[in-house]
């Protein structure tokens, strides 16, 4: 039997809004290069969500050369918002973690309040290498992460999101299915595994770059949420809940950690180390 392989990479500049699947992806220390270095957050410091506001998955979120991004939204003309100047930090609460990050101005901040209805600002996290550790109980020491919910990388499996959606399709919600990959917001989706396969594993390269697997990734309401509407449903967390329930926590996808840098492209072999 082959090894699996890399289907699919997702990049999400700005947290919470949808983003684009390259080829190919530079893999850094806190996660795919690009990758949700930008969040929203409140007149109160705190990131801003799905969770909250369904309707920021109809925003989109380009990367541009250096690290700028090109925003568009139902309704709004586009905006394109330059990595900003670091003269100077404003700390933010990543779910009641502090983080220090830095203003995007107030043109970005007027795009995303006139959007979303909402007193909101747009920052960027500068420097990863300092800015946020990865939760301790599940690192090494000097391991940090971007503005992911807690995490460099989080890897799915099409084998395992078919197995859900042959569950959901037996619930009572089966009108609701089959849900695509887009609910989970991965950065790596994997095919040719078997159902759940990712429950076991501990370590896996990807083409030239290899992982540590930190823990199953606990989903929430963002699942869902339809990514091309804005709309809520119950599923998948009401099959979840029943089928994949690991402790307090809901689970789908595994959580990773790179163990080195590198590139990963589409198509590469997925090896599983441990």
């Amino acid at each position: 039997m082959s090894n699996p392989v890399l289907r699919s990479v997702h990049i999400h500049p700005v947290k919470a809004m949808r983003g684009f699947a390259p080829a190919e992806a530079e893999v850094q220390p806190w996660g795919l290069a690009g990758d949700r270095r930008w969040t929203v957050v409140d007149g109160s410091g705190e990131v801003v969500t799905q969770r909250k506001h369904p309707r920021m998955a109809l925003a989109a979120a380009e990367l541009l050369p250096d690290g700028d991004i090109r925003l568009s939204a139902p309704g709004l003309e586009p905006l394109t918002v330059a990595v900003p100047e670091p003269a100077g930090t404003v700390r933010v609460e990543v779910f009641g973690t502090p983080v220090e990050a830095v203003p995007a101005g107030g043109a970005a901040d007027a795009w995303f309040s006139d959007y979303l209805d909402a007193d909101v600002r747009l920052v960027h996290m500068d420097d990863p290498a300092v800015r946020r550790p990865v939760d301790p109980k599940y690192a090494l020491p000097g391991e940090t992460v971007s503005f992911a919910d807690g995490y460099p990388l989080l890897v799915t499996a099409t084998a395992s999101l078919d197995a859900l959606n042959s569950l959901i399709a037996q619930g009572d919600h089966a009108d609701e299915g089959p849900l695509p990959m887009n609910r989970f917001r991965p950065n790596l989706v994997v095919d040719g595994t078997g159902p759940w396969a990712e429950d076991g594993w501990t370590r896996l390269a990807v083409g030239e770059v290899t992982f540590r697997v930190a823990k199953p990734s606990g989903r929430c309401v963002v699942t869902t949420t339809d990514q091309l509407t804005g709309e809520r449903g119950k599923e998948p967390l009401r099959t979840l809940g029943t089928h994949r329930r690991q402790g307090n926590k809901l689970v789908f996808g595994q959580n990773l950690v790179p163990e080195h840098t590198g590139t990963v492209r589409v198509g590469d072999e997925v090896k599983i180390l441990d």
